[in-house]
């Protein structure tokens, strides 16, 4: 396994950092083991912090409205950057024609380029050209593995002992994937051992230790590689809890996730992620998003677990409308609700904890 952080990065989120299509770049800046982040590019945000943007506490993150502009500024400020990481994740997974020519000229900067996009720079001649011209690295996160590495499943996944935890949603782009890791590091925090499972690009660019990119995968293999994958956690770790970050939401038409984790990881609880200002699936405009309950019911019913918390997204919110947000599901369902973000994740290690003692592991 390398050694991290790998450099200094460059994140690339060219006018879609305000946005969910920028979901990657908003995990970057939160947290990574990989990179040592030093900036964005999103020319409609230049000027700002871009922890600020987020969660209101800036991390000396700044915002600039260029690849040249980034590379010059790290320059001076005596930390040259190393890579140009791909934090835009739009819809399909598509490299835009102004896209491709910002990462020609990070290529032609020197900067080593990792992209989770569908659309492989390493397949592109003039991008391949161009690297080797430079010296840079081109890596395609999504890429998937050869047919001859892929797994079928096997039934191994009843020998794994550790708490699985399963961090779902009811929405993509509703930050599954943030609340995990925030309460994977609480867990670790408290004592316990600890791993994130990362099933999609960004959870990689973060440095999880395990992880597949599931949406890369031919569905034959999909189970399989979600079991290994856990397996193989826990092979290594023993760790006393894996969470498993989860993918797309049940019910959501594009992006119908969630079944493939339940069946395949067979996780022992279901942390469920909302948002309760969105009230349409993200992009999809029309196709309203189903209530919580009969979300919390469908998922209860299809894996014969619990879900034992819900965990909020406040966008659209502000903290005295999400706490309020907070309070209110928690009195129709009865489970421990809160924002991860806004108010830590105290409440939902608790109940965490409590199935780690009820069951022994």
């Amino acid at each position: 396994m390398n050694s991290l952080p790998e450099g200094n990065a460059i994140v690339y989120c060219q006018r879609f950092f305000s946005t969910t299509y920028g979901k990657t770049a908003h995990g970057l800046v939160r947290k990574t083991r990989r990179y040592r982040v030093l900036s964005v590019v999103d020319e409609l945000d230049a000027g700002k912090d871009a922890a600020q943007i987020l969660d209101g506490t800036p991390k000396d993150i700044p915002v600039y409205s260029s690849v040249r502009e980034a590379v010059d500024a790290a320059k001076s400020r005596g930390t040259a950057a190393t890579h140009l990481v791909i934090g835009v994740a739009p819809d399909g997974g598509r490299l835009s024609p102004e896209n491709r020519a910002d990462v020609l000229e990070a290529i032609g900067l020197g900067l080593h380029v990792d992209s989770g996009l569908h659309d492989f720079l390493s397949d592109d001649p003039e991008i391949v050209a161009a690297a080797a011209r430079t010296g840079a690295r081109i890596r395609d996160v999504r890429k998937p593995p050869p047919k001859n590495e892929l797994h079928f499943f096997s039934g191994k996944i009843e020998e794994v002992d550790s708490l699985k935890v399963a961090v779902l949603g009811t929405d993509s782009a509703i930050g599954k994937r943030t609340t995990a890791w925030i309460l994977n590091d609480a867990m670790v925090e408290a004592g316990f051992t600890s791993e994130m499972i990362g099933t999609g690009q960004t959870a990689w660019m973060q440095g999880a230790r395990f992880g597949i990119v599931l949406d890369s995968l031919i569905s034959d293999f999909m189970a399989g590689e979600i079991e290994h994958v856990v397996w193989d956690a826990w092979r290594n770790t023993h760790a006393d809890v894996l969470f498993i970050e989860g993918q797309g939401s049940l019910m959501n038409p594009a992006y119908p996730g969630g079944y493939e984790i339940l069946a395949a990881a067979r996780p022992d609880i279901v942390v469920l992620q909302t948002a309760p200002a969105r009230k349409e699936y993200d992009g999809f405009p029309g196709y309203p998003i189903q209530p919580l309950q009969k979300q919390i019911t469908a998922l209860e019913l299809i894996s014969g677990k619990r879900v034992v918390a819900v965990t909020v997204n406040h966008e659209g919110l502000n903290r005295d409308e999400a706490l309020a947000a907070c309070g209110k599901i928690e009195r129709e369902t009865g489970l421990p609700t809160l924002d991860v973000i806004l108010s830590g994740p105290g409440k939902i290690v608790e109940t965490i904890k409590s199935f780690i003692r009820k069951t022994g592991k």
